[in-house]
């Protein structure tokens, strides 16, 4: 059964990518509740919580963070940020690899999940993108 993640992994789909590194890979979600939301997976395919280990679990967990506080100190000027795994169809998982959401808040975005689950775009993606790897660039400068 194909994967679209793992196929973003091998670089056979396109992807604005935002982290990477041996184990997970970060990149704009092609369909955004919010400018710089953004999808965390690990390389190695795991559907869902129940067959994910809880160390790989925990990595996603930790680079949501930081892609977190990237969203916050970059030109998308976040407020705070949704984190969520959608774990299952019944969560509304579409995608079966498993995948952190990481969604920029701004204070009175007024977005409402159930509402924009229809039509989702960001204007900019690419833009979004450079915003939150500087950010991350910049904070990997500082301790």
């Amino acid at each position: 059964m194909s994967c679209v993640f793992c196929d973003i992994v091998a670089g056979e789909a396109p992807a604005i990518r935002i982290y990477e590194d041996a184990e997970y890979l970060a990149f704009l979600d092609i369909r955004p509740f919010a400018k710089g939301h953004t999808l965390v997976i690990p390389k190695a395919h795991t559907v869902d919580l129940t067959d994910t280990p809880p160390d790989t679990v925990a990595g996603l967990a930790r680079i949501g963070q930081r892609i977190a506080r990237a969203a916050r100190h970059s030109g998308l000027h976040a407020d705070g940020n949704n984190i969520a795994i959608n774990d299952g169809k019944a969560a509304f998982q579409t995608v079966f690899h498993i995948h952190l959401h990481v969604l920029p808040r701004r204070s009175g975005d007024k977005l409402a999940f159930a509402k924009n689950m229809v039509l989702r775009r960001d204007p900019d993606r690419e833009e979004s993108g450079r915003l939150l790897r500087e950010a991350l660039a910049e904070l990997d400068k500082t301790p």
